[in-house]
């Protein structure tokens, strides 16, 4: 936490010292150039501030350099989304000071800033960790995060080359649709993943600790009372239980479905506009947009052909002829019938259908027909 602090304080120093600039270059007199605040400057400016300051030059100078690296980065996207008059809800905000009972701690060690000797983390600085290892490190890491959660509980997280883990070939494709109802409909009927309620299950609970929380709050200005912030720790700690088990369903979900299947053909979905809806909070509950990553993630950890299908029409067209219905269909007509050949089906299941004829995936195994290509009775 000490070396956290230290951190911080340079990080403000920094916020401090680009909005100076900024307001330099606004007032300049004319024929004077601009002045920049790029890394190179803050590095100079840590370099003095440290030779100035004790109590800075007590912690290491890794992740003081590296906080440094992290702030040119984000002050350098957010110049560029100005700079390409992007929407504001697209731009990539300026970094912003941080407070210190308000952001959690996070520091990044670089190679020549950690070690791992008999089973210990070792730090830049003099500081010793004792790990609890998760899973043993598949290559030499390159750099490390340590930080800390909401509940309290600190990680590292080190990065490592990734490795491909090729499966046995299968000769089966699928296509993925995402929704509400269910949150992945797929071409097969045995890896449909159903809407597994962990947030509503867990609801009533939370509804509790957050009424905890609103009796005890504390007056504008003035520190919480011990009560308040066990209620708060509660809340936090269900939080992350919920979103564990969220993650949990979609990466055993998502593992075997890349086990069964050779190529997937996966709707490229952004589930952002959902939370403007009156589906919202179900919508939330369903975690789209984490399943679909970690469905992307395990596909091209184990080598399978990950294919994303752009979302638009694919309700409206049909996956036997291709027709496209005159206007669009209303989430709560679920079953699709087209105008065309008469083809009828479940409306998810003829979307995934389309996910296959878009992605250019041979439907073959997929769709209601056997690997020898003889139709089966149902098809027929």
């Amino acid at each position: 936490m000490a070396e956290w602090d230290r951190c911080r304080w340079v990080w403000n120093e920094c916020c401090a010292k680009s909005m100076q600039t900024y307001v330099w270059n606004m007032n300049r007199p004319e024929g004077v150039g601009k002045r920049t605040c790029g890394p190179a400057q803050l590095d100079k400016m840590l370099t003095g501030a440290r030779k100035a300051n004790g109590w800075l030059r007590q912690g290491s100078s890794v992740p003081q350099q590296q906080l440094i690296r992290d702030f040119g980065k984000s002050r350098a996207k957010a110049q560029k989304d100005i700079k390409d008059r992007l929407p504001m809800r697209q731009r990539a905000g300026m970094p912003k000071w941080k407070k210190k009972r308000e952001t959690r701690p996070s520091l990044n060690y670089t190679r020549r800033g950690f070690g791992l000797r008999d089973g210990k983390l070792h730090l830049a600085g003099g500081i010793a960790l004792s790990v609890v290892w998760s899973r043993d490190l598949p290559a030499d890491p390159s750099s490390v995060r340590v930080y800390q959660d909401s509940i309290g509980h600190w990680y590292c997280s080190f990065v490592v080359p990734a490795e491909v883990q090729p499966l046995p070939q299968t000769g089966v494709v699928i296509g993925v649709d995402w929704g509400v109802r269910e949150t992945a409909t797929t071409t097969s009927d045995a890896h449909d993943l159903p809407h597994a309620q962990h947030g509503k299950n867990a609801a009533q609970r939370l509804a509790r600790y957050q009424r905890m929380m609103a009796r005890r709050r504390p007056a504008r200005g003035k520190a919480g009372s011990k009560g308040y912030r066990e209620a708060k720790r509660q809340t936090a700690k269900l939080h992350k239980k919920v979103a564990r088990r969220r993650q949990d369903t979609g990466r055993k979900w998502a593992k075997q479905v890349v086990r069964d299947h050779d190529a997937i053909a996966v709707e490229d979905f952004r589930a952002k506009f959902l939370a403007k809806s009156t589906m919202a909070r179900k919508a939330a509950d369903a975690a789209i947009s984490a399943t679909k990553a970690a469905l992307v993630e395990m596909g091209r950890k184990h080598g399978r052909d990950v294919r994303l299908v752009h979302p638009a029409h694919t309700t409206m067209d049909c996956a036997q002829c291709g027709a496209r219905t005159k206007h669009a269909l209303p989430l709560s007509e679920r079953t699709y019938a087209c105008t065309a050949c008469g083809a009828i089906s479940p409306g998810d299941k003829n979307s995934a259908r389309v996910m296959l004829v878009r992605a250019g995936l041979n439907p073959a195994s997929a769709d209601r027909v056997r690997p020898d290509g003889a139709p089966s009775r149902r098809a027929a």
